[in-house]
């Protein structure tokens, strides 16, 4: 058949697909349009058309699997799986973990998409591959985002992508950003025409009806003539009229017959010509030749099995069906699926009514797969049905804990509250489940630190016989609630708690304690600790690896661990854990700004503050906004730092939400420090601790080291600046962290009176392992050296360090600090603008990957930092190499430290 010949009125849509096909670049095209109105036609056609030049893969989103993570994305690639042998390992075991092949961390939907665009370009690399997928608004959320990433990234390639939606039913591919084609309704001619084609005869009374009920409705016009008089419709919507002419025709099919449609369409059997492509074992309907007749089902011409003919007839079948018809269809099924964890869950407590525990701990397991695999909302939904489920009341109270718990974690609070409200405790004292509930509400929503620390500490003394993993869930929000608030007192009181419990706190929680409490008095080995407890990442819950890369934050070992938080973020944010996922990209954004990425970090900070907003997680808002205030300040954008300040201030102080106004004083400091008012910046900097010593329990007490020296130095307070930086060293602050190594020794430089100690402490300072991670603190550092040398040795002696901080510091974008960099410069009788004439020769890139390399880290590691791939980072340390007179990667370190500073 002539492609074409059967559509009748979508001459312009033809015209547009056909340019689609003919295009020379790669791309994705979305066919939006209701129920109906002729998109799988478009699909057909656009098959037949690129047929003779392309392969053509087909699927079919189905409602049965929308809620298995990554079941569309396994349909739609599973004829091009035999090409993954010609994918590396990193790839292969992506898709291999988020089909459930093998146990890891679930892959970021940026590396999945990666993987799957290397899939696709071996797959095309005989001739051009044409992907349809019908139905897209069933695909289930994890298979959307990354197909929307594909689909944004195939120009250059020889692949293109058609996907089908229903306009009347929301689904991510509406935010997906891909070029769309909106099909309406059919004009009033080609209404007719096509109503002609398909019913000849009508009488004229017959005919207007039916092109009044239709409205331009292509399946309607089709289906519709037989009915449309007896029918009665009035104003019921096109897809319910649809749906009661497709229930005349199932009623009238023998019982058996419809048993066999049941459990065809509770199994996801496909509809249209996408038919039955997804993989894994389907019901496969037999003796159905009634149905066919009836026009219900056609045959999938690639595979010979029988699909639905329309989406609606598969709803409408459900529909029909009462529901011990379809607890017996499920339990058919659930024999079926046997081995598949989530299939046979999901079958299985579809088919009972009363309590079941042997289906409620298939249904516990599968859920714990979703939660690891990014599905943290169908996770919730299985807990809670095998709460449901279970025989005994200690089994349930357990199983709707953990929903509440884990809905907690993907920021759905008024379902937690709901869950717990359904679980009562006897007696007066709350259930661990209430108490975890309402502490993330009051939270969240209010930043009511004091009222959260009480519930869940009296939540901890009174907890009964409820499992090691309850008081672990216990303590670990005690201790983040405990980090919020800031204060000794709270501290002190968990503190308490946790002695008393001895060693029945998890070790991981341990090391939250540590970390999280007072880094200068506890943070001595844990970035050991850290280290070990990501060594097995693929048994972690997404929310201990959020917990642990916090505790890495704070001894400033963020960056190893930024490509795990990379890769899961996407999917906790989409499907998983949100609040989980709002915490990772707050993590991301700091070792950003640590790394001096801070386009980046702002984009990364944006992101979350938009995320938190459309979720009502106001605490987390707020520490967004911190963040976005402190980067702010540093880059010299005042005004924009300031009201950052001001708002969170205000927000936080009456709250008693300690980390936050400790961030806003921060943010005043780094402000105050941008233009160079160092009176403003110290006071700031000792409202977080005094001279000589670091305040118990406050996060930002050794973070404002360098900001409290600088600050007394330029301010004549030589004495309280000599004091900070000795208690700095007698505190043992550069064991914990690279980054505190850097500063402490580069403020015991700036306050000593002896020349030659001020050299070996700047050497010590730029030669502390790590510090090129750091570029603004090694940048500061550095023209502090280089103002003293000007002053002591000479303007010759400072200009290469001076030079080095003003290129720095023009690099990240720290607008106060370079026009300071380069009036020093100026004074030390160099024209503006200078730099390094071996720095001219090497890239802004170049410069960094080189420091990376000299630091330690792999060509994948420097990779993951920058978003590039291992092999460009080898084609940039290849050219770097000759550039610096080097021959291999060994020389690095040495060949940087001889450049100028």
């Amino acid at each position: 058949m002539n492609p074409g010949q059967a559509i009748v009125g979508r001459d312009g849509e033809r015209e547009k697909l056909s340019a689609f096909l003919a295009a020379p670049q790669g791309q994705a095209l979305v066919l939006r349009g209701e129920t109906g109105v002729g998109k799988s036609a478009l699909l057909d056609h656009a098959a037949a058309l690129a047929a003779p030049a392309h392969d053509v893969i087909r699927a079919a989103g189905v409602e049965a699997e929308s809620e298995l993570p990554y079941a569309g994305l396994h349909q739609l690639l599973h004829p091009l799986l035999p090409h993954l042998s010609g994918l590396d390992d990193g790839h292969r075991a992506a898709f291999d973990v988020a089909f459930g092949l093998r146990a890891g961390g679930t892959p970021s939907v940026m590396s999945l998409g990666i993987a799957v665009l290397d899939l696709l370009s071996l797959a095309s690399s005989g001739g051009p591959l044409l992907l349809l997928l019908d139905d897209g608004q069933w695909l289930d959320a994890s298979s959307i985002e990354v197909c929307g990433f594909v689909g944004r990234r195939l120009a250059g390639s020889a692949v293109k992508m058609l996907i089908a939606v229903r306009s009347d039913v929301g689904s991510r591919f509406d935010t997906a950003a891909l070029p769309e084609l909106t099909l309406p309704p059919l004009p009033d001619e080609a209404a007719g025409r096509l109503l002609d084609l398909r019913h000849p005869g009508l009488s004229p009374r017959t005919r207007r009806l039916v092109l009044e009920h239709a409205m331009g409705n292509a399946l309607a016009l089709v289906e519709l003539p037989p009915y449309v008089e007896a029918a009665g419709f009035g104003t019921v919507p096109l897809s319910r009229r649809l749906q009661h002419v497709y229930g005349l025709r199932i009623e009238r099919l023998a019982a058996p017959v419809r048993e066999e449609l049941l459990r065809g369409a509770l199994d996801g059997v496909g509809a249209g010509q996408a038919g039955n492509r997804s993989p894994g074992r389907r019901y496969r309907m037999r003796d159905t030749g009634e149905a066919m007749a009836a026009g219900l089902l056609d045959t999938d011409p690639a595979t010979g099995e029988l699909v639905f003919r329309h989406p609606l007839v598969r709803s409408t079948v459900v529909q029909l069906s009462t529901p011990n018809q379809r607890r017996a269809a499920h339990a058919d099924l659930a024999r079926l699926h046997e081995g598949e964890v989530e299939r046979h869950a999901r079958h299985l407590a579809a088919s009972r009514v009363d309590p079941d525990e042997e289906v409620a701990a298939t249904l516990e397991a599968a859920a714990e797969s979703a939660t690891r695999r990014g599905g943290a909302v169908a996770a919730v939904a299985w807990l809670t049905r095998a709460a449901e489920l279970s025989e005994t009341p200690a089994d349930r109270s357990r199983r709707l804990g953990d929903a509440a718990f884990i809905a907690g974690h993907a920021a759905l609070l008024d379902q937690a509250q709901r869950l717990v409200r359904s679980d009562p405790a006897p007696g007066p004292a709350e259930s661990p489940a209430t108490a975890i509930a309402a502490a993330y509400v009051a939270l969240y929503e209010d930043g009511d630190v004091r009222s959260a620390h009480h519930r869940v500490a009296a939540a901890i003394e009174h907890l009964g016989d409820d499992g090691p993993e309850v008081l672990t869930r216990l303590v670990d929000l005690l201790l983040a609630i405990s980090q919020y608030a800031g204060d000794a007192g709270s501290w002190h009181r968990t503190e308490e708690l946790l002695r008393a419990l001895g060693d029945r706190v998890h070790p991981r929680s341990a090391v939250y304690r540590d970390a999280w409490s007072d880094v200068v008095r506890h943070g001595g080995g844990v970035d050991e600790r850290v280290e070990r407890a990501f060594a097995d990442v693929s048994a972690l819950e997404p929310w201990d690896v959020s917990r642990l890369a916090v505790a890495a934050y704070h001894v400033d070992t963020l960056s190893r661990y930024r490509p795990h938080l990379q890769r899961a973020v996407d999917r906790e944010v989409e499907t998983g854990a949100v609040a989980n996922g709002m915490t990772m990209l707050h993590l991301i954004m700091l070792d950003q700004l640590a790394a001096g990425e801070w386009d980046d970090a702002e984009r990364t900070g944006r992101r979350a503050l938009e995320l938190n907003t459309a979720h009502g997680n106001v605490l987390f808002a707020h520490h967004t906004r911190a963040y976005l205030g402190l980067l702010a300040a540093v880059r010299g954008r005042l005004e924009r730092a300031r009201e950052l300040q001001a708002v969170v201030d205000a927000w936080a102080r009456p709250r008693g939400v300690g980390f936050l106004t400790q961030l806003a004083d921060a943010i005043g400091t780094a402000a105050a420090l941008s233009e160079g008012d160092y009176e403003a910046a110290y006071l700031h900097a000792i409202g977080i601790t005094p001279p000589g010593s670091f305040e118990p329990y406050v996060h930002q007490a050794a973070r404002t080291l360098l900001d409290l020296v600088e600050s007394a130095v330029h301010t004549g307070r030589l004495e309280q600046a000599h004091r900070h930086s000795l208690a700095a060293l007698d505190a043992g602050l550069p064991g914990i962290s690279p980054r505190l190594a850097l500063i402490t020794y580069g403020a015991a430089a700036m306050t000593t009176g002896d020349e030659k100690e001020a050299a070996d402490l700047y050497a010590r300072a730029e030669a502390a392992p790590g510090a090129a991670g750091f570029p603004f603190e090694l940048a500061r550092i550095r023209l502090a050296r280089g103002v003293r040398l000007r002053h002591t040795q000479g303007p010759r002696a400072a200009r290469p360090l001076l030079v080095l901080a003003a290129e720095s510091f023009d690099r990240l974008g720290a607008a106060g600090w370079a026009e300071r960099a380069q009036a020093e410069l100026r004074a030390s009788g160099a024209p503006a603008g200078a730099t390094p004439s071996h720095l001219t020769e090497l890239t802004w890139q170049e410069r960094r990957i080189a420091e990376l390399a000299a630091g330690g880290l792999t060509n994948k590691e420097i990779g993951e930092r920058m978003r590039l791939s291992p092999r460009t980072v080898s084609s940039h340390l290849y050219r770097v190499f000759p550039k610096l007179g080097i021959t291999s990667r060994a020389a690095l370190r040495d060949a940087l430290g001889k450049l100028p500073g």
